[in-house]
């Protein structure tokens, strides 16, 4: 039996940003309606923290298929040549639980992590929000750029990194791409100041943007951290917020950037307005005044993974030049 193989180029050529917020958008439905399964992640770290694997498996009960993210996380990465987010995504049939694909794990992440900030700034930002501050300058930093363009009506972007150097790279790289005005600037506080959608993409443990600098009627969305241990938001930005989240039990669970305030008694778990489904399916109300500051916290769902897998299969499924390989084997291919 035949496994389609794609890699980090097919990935890109075959997941564009509008269509990869739209697979987001559905699959947020279909898991805020129980008809799809996420549980929570789990991480092996290595005994010196310096990296770890993450396995995320999931089901999309309407798609009738399953699957498994295996990715390694490596934020020392950053210094190197290499993703700090390297692996693959495996996408399973459910009726005999064959093999269908496997696809380059750390492509579809930068892809679909930025999509879901996509999908949450278009349910949250103010409509006439132009001016962006992106916190980190590294791929998601790309990605989540390319997201806010998508949605909004983006005309000035400040960037900043703990490496001057690497903000002004991205500054220069990014602005000939789009003909953007970005400017790299050497503070965060600078970055945010005046900005209507601020993203926090860094691998920070501590906090890199204070809530005393963030404007009435700003969005955020807080990427950067997935640990309990780490957070990028200090206590006042999340308690001044309107906080929304992909997954509430991801949340409780895995999210530093909340369980950081909670444990110092800031906030309770009621803080948490809802889902990015809950918005979608119109269960909540996002943003209610011009006033709010609206906060997505992003942890990245395997459901999101898996749903980009199963769009780029369902794409390359009539492609001649798809690469396919001989892989699993039949009972009567094996006794043969």
């Amino acid at each position: 039996m035949k496994v389609l193989m794609v890699n980090h180029r097919e990935v890109q050529q075959w997941l564009s940003m509008n269509e990869c917020m739209d697979a987001m958008a559905d699959v947020f439905k279909m898991l805020n309606r129980g008809s799809a399964i996420n549980p929570l992640r789990h991480l092996m770290w290595l005994p010196d923290k310096s990296g770890l694997l993450g396995m995320m498996p999931a089901d999309l009960g309407d798609a009738r298929v399953m699957g498994l993210k295996a990715i390694s996380v490596f934020p020392a990465n950053h210094a190197t040549e290499y993703d700090s987010h390297q692996g693959t995504v495996m996408l399973f049939e459910t009726r005999n639980g064959r093999l269908l694909a496997m696809m380059d794990a750390g492509k579809i992440t930068a892809i679909r992590t930025a999509a879901v900030s996509g999908v949450a700034t278009r349910l949250l930002a103010a409509p006439n929000a132009e001016n962006l501050a992106i916190l980190g300058s590294g791929v998601q930093a790309a990605t989540h750029l390319e997201a806010m363009r998508a949605v909004r009506n983006i005309k000035h972007v400040r960037v900043w990194s703990r490496s001057y150097d690497h903000a002004r790279d991205f500054a220069d790289r990014e602005a000939s791409r789009y003909s953007l005005a970005i400017e790299a600037v050497e503070s965060a506080q600078g970055a945010v100041d005046g900005a209507k959608i601020i993203c926090t993409v860094t691998s920070s443990i501590d906090p890199v943007l204070q809530g005393d600098w963030i404007a009435p009627g700003t969005h955020i969305n807080a990427v950067g951290s997935s640990v309990p241990f780490a957070r990028e938001l200090d206590t006042a930005a999340v308690v001044n917020s309107r906080l929304f989240v992909d997954r509430r039990e991801s949340t409780l669970n895995e999210a530093g950037d909340f369980l950081f305030p909670k444990k110092e008694g800031a906030i309770d778990d009621d803080h948490i307005l809802g889902e990015i489904g809950d918005i979608l399916l119109d269960k909540v109300k996002g943003r209610e005044s011009d006033e709010d500051i609206t906060l997505f916290k992003s942890l990245g769902l395997a459901v999101e993974d898996i749903a980009a897998a199963y769009h780029i299969y369902q794409k390359l499924s009539d492609q001649d030049d798809a690469r396919w390989i001989e892989f699993n084997a039949t009972k009567s291919e094996i006794q043969a």
